[in-house]
């Protein structure tokens, strides 16, 4: 089954990072829909491991969690860095294409499944003492996302070392930006709704 094979293949960029993303790229092996499978596995991921990781890391209350909340935490910022990169890359003569970055984000996700699933078997069974271990494989987990991400943009967008750094480090303050221009425009909208009821209630009063 050809989706099984796709499925596969993230294993290869993962542990190739470097040949995995070439042939995502040139060779047009990374798929858009894997890509969303795996936001969707993480989405699920985060939501198992905020509700039934072991009392002695976890910190959550059960019945505070929601888990449609895990939506703002994983996917808006997922599409907020696509959105941020591709505006951001598009100024600086980067060559990928808002659907390249998407599946390369996507694709460097795969690491928060990959260890996540056993930490949260591992939190169920560990004792206090044990839990550097648990902190460890997080630290791993987050190292190897921040890795990938960082040579699939460095491939996408065909940059050097240094520029793909900037490049990163300068997403995150255009996500920033994006973030208070639409709090700033939410709150303008709220602003002149209001404005324009208080009207309508003065106008009515007086009829």
């Amino acid at each position: 089954m050809q989706f099984l094979k796709d499925i596969k293949y993230t294993l290869h960029v993962a542990f190739h990072p470097f040949d995995g993303f070439w042939d995502l790229k040139y060779e047009n092996k990374g798929k858009l829909r894997v890509a969303l499978a795996i936001l969707l596995g993480v989405t699920v991921m985060m939501i198992l491991k905020r509700q039934y990781s072991g009392y002695v890391v976890n910190f959550n209350y059960p019945l505070d969690l929601n888990s449609i909340n895990e939506l703002k935490y994983i996917v808006f910022p997922f599409l907020l860095w696509c959105v941020a990169n591709w505006s951001l890359t598009t100024l600086m003569d980067g060559e990928g294409k808002f659907k390249e970055i998407v599946i390369a984000t996507g694709y460097a996700m795969l690491p928060l499944i990959l260890l996540y699933l056993p930490n949260l078997l591992l939190s169920n069974v560990i004792t206090l003492r044990e839990a550097s271990f648990y902190y460890l494989l997080e630290s791993v987990a987050a190292l190897w996302f921040v890795w990938l991400m960082f040579i699939g943009t460095m491939t996408v967008h065909q940059y050097t070392v240094m520029k793909t750094i900037v490049t990163m480090l300068l997403t995150i303050v255009v996500m920033g930006v994006i973030i208070f221009l639409g709090l700033l425009f939410f709150s303008l909208i709220q602003q002149i709704v209001g404005f324009v009821y208080t009207i309508y209630q003065e106008l009515s009063l007086r009829a």
